[in-house]
C-alpha cells in the first residue's frame, strides 16, 4: 500500500509539473507582449519544479527525460509508463486551457524537417546532459534546480535556430504541435545524452 501511495503522489506531481510547464510556455507564445522570453520562463518553471517536486517524482515532466533515464536504469518500466501517461495528461489539460483562453496556431512547416529534427535533438541532448549531472551526483542538491533549469534554457535557445525549441513531446502536445519530428526527435537526443553521460561518469 505504501508503495502504491508513493507512486500515486509521483504521478500527480508529474501531471501538475507538466501542466504548469506547458501552460507557462503557452502563455509566453499566446499572449503578445508577455515580456518574458519563452526559453527563460520554461527554465525558471522547470528549475522551480525540481526544487518543489524533485523529492516526490524526480521532476521529469517530460516523456523524453523519462525514457532517457529508463535507458540508463534510473527508473523502472512500470513507473516510467505511469510517468509518461501523467505527463501526457498534463500536456492535454494545458492544450484545453490554451484553446479556451489564448488560442493560437504555430505554423508546422514540413519544408525543413531535417533542420527541425537536428534542433530538437541537440536541444534535448543539452537538457538531459544537465539532468544526468544531477542524477549521477555530480552537482550539489542545492544547485540541482539551477542546473536543470539552465540546461533547458540553453537547450531551447540553441534548438530555436532550427525549431521551436520545445524539447518535450508533452509540451508540444500542449501547444497543439503534433508534427512527428517534435514528438520523436527529443527521445533521440535525450537517450544519446543519457547513454553518453553514463559512459562518461562510470566508464561503462
Amino acid at each position: 500500500m505504501k508503495k502504491s501511495a508513493i507512486s500515486s503522489r509521483a504521478c500527480v506531481a508529474e501531471f501538475l509539473g507538466t501542466f504548469l510547464l506547458a501552460t507557462g510556455v503557452g502563455v509566453t507564445i499566446g499572449i503578445p507582449g508577455s515580456g518574458v522570453p519563452t526559453a527563460v520562463l520554461a527554465g525558471l518553471i522547470l528549475g522551480t519544479m525540481v526544487y518543489s517536486i524533485g523529492a516526490i517524482s524526480g521532476a521529469h515532466i517530460n516523456p523524453a527525460v523519462t525514457v532517457s533515464l529508463f535507458s540508463v536504469g534510473k527508473i523502472k518500466a512500470p513507473a516510467a509508463i505511469s510517468y509518461i501517461l501523467s505527463q501526457l495528461l498534463g500536456g492535454g489539460l494545458a492544450l484545453l486551457l490554451q484553446m479556451y483562453h489564448f488560442p493560437f496556431t504555430l505554423e508546422q512547416s514540413m519544408d525543413n524537417m531535417a533542420l527541425t529534427a537536428v534542433g530538437e535533438i541537440i536541444g534535448t541532448f543539452i537538457l538531459v546532459w544537465g539532468i544526468c549531472s544531477v542524477v549521477y551526483g555530480k552537482v550539489q542538491d542545492s544547485a540541482s534546480g539551477l542546473t536543470i533549469g539552465a540546461s533547458l534554457t540553453i537547450g531551447a535557445i540553441i534548438a530555436s535556430i532550427g525549431s521551436y525549441g520545445v524539447l518535450n513531446p508533452a509540451v508540444a502536445a500542449g501547444l497543439g504541435i503534433f508534427a512527428p519530428v517534435y514528438l520523436l526527435a527529443p527521445f533521440v537526443g535525450g537517450v544519446l545524452a543519457a547513454q553518453l553521460y553514463r559512459w562518461t561518469a562510470n566508464g561503462k
